[in-house]
C-alpha cells in the first residue's frame, strides 16, 4: 500500500484553515444574514502585559471575517452581533480561525467595539523557548479571542477601526502556562 504524500508545514497550515473556515461557514445558522464584512492588517506577536513570550516574531497577519445581525434575544446582555473570523500569519507563524460576539457601542461617527470568541489555531502542539527552556506553545488548540476596536464611520456603509485581538487559554485548558498572543492593527468595516 502506497503512503499518501506528506504535506509541508506551509501546505498543511491552509489545509487546515480551508477545513476550519469551511466548518464556520456552515455553523452558522441558514436564517443568518451577513450584515457586515471586515478586514485588516495586523503586527503579530506584539508584545503586552497580556502576553508571554511564544518566539514567534512580530511578522504581518492579514484578518477577514463576516458579521452578522444582531440577536435580539439577547438583548439582556446588549444584542451582539456574532461573527466569523479567520487570521492569516504571512510568515508562517500562528494563523487561526473561529467566531464570537461583538458589540457597537455608540450611534455617532465614533464608536467602540469589543467582542468575546473562541477559535482554533495551527499553532505547534509542544514548543520549548531554546534560551530559557521554558515551554512557549499556546497550550490548548481552542482558544480565547477577546478584542476591541475603536472606529469611525466614513459612511452609512464604511467604517475603519484601529483594532485589538488577543489569542490565549487563560490557563483553564492548562493551569500550568499560558503564552498568548497579541495583534494590533487597522481593520476596515463594510456594511452590506
Amino acid at each position: 500500500m502506497r503512503k499518501p504524500p506528506a504535506i509541508s508545514g506551509s501546505g498543511m497550515k491552509h489545509v487546515i484553515l480551508r477545513a476550519l473556515a469551511a466548518i464556520a461557514a456552515l455553523a452558522v445558522p441558514a436564517s443568518a444574514s451577513a450584515q457586515e464584512i471586515f478586514g485588516g492588517v495586523y503586527a503579530h506577536a506584539v508584545d503586552t502585559p497580556f502576553t508571554l513570550d511564544t518566539t514567534e516574531s512580530g511578522t504581518l497577519d492579514i484578518a477577514a471575517g463576516i458579521r452578522f445581525g444582531r440577536i435580539d434575544a439577547l438583548d439582556f446582555i446588549g444584542s451582539p452581533a456574532p461573527y466569523v473570523v479567520g487570521n492569516l500569519n504571512t510568515d508562517g507563524y500562528t494563523s487561526f480561525v473561529g467566531g464570537g460576539l461583538a458589540w457597537t457601542i455608540g450611534d455617532g461617527p465614533v464608536y467602540v467595539r469589543p467582542g468575546i470568541g473562541m477559535v482554533v489555531h495551527d499553532a505547534p502542539e509542544f514548543r520549548v523557548n531554546p534560551e530559557t527552556g521554558y515551554r512557549t506553545d499556546l497550550g490548548s488548540r481552542v482558544l480565547f479571542e477577546p478584542e476591541i476596536g475603536v472606529g469611525y464611520r466614513l459612511t452609512d456603509r464604511a467604517s475603519v477601526e484601529a483594532h485589538w485581538m488577543h489569542i490565549s487559554q487563560g490557563q483553564i485548558f492548562d493551569g500550568e502556562q499560558n503564552p498568548g498572543i497579541d495583534m494590533i492593527g487597522a481593520r476596515m468595516n463594510w456594511r452590506l
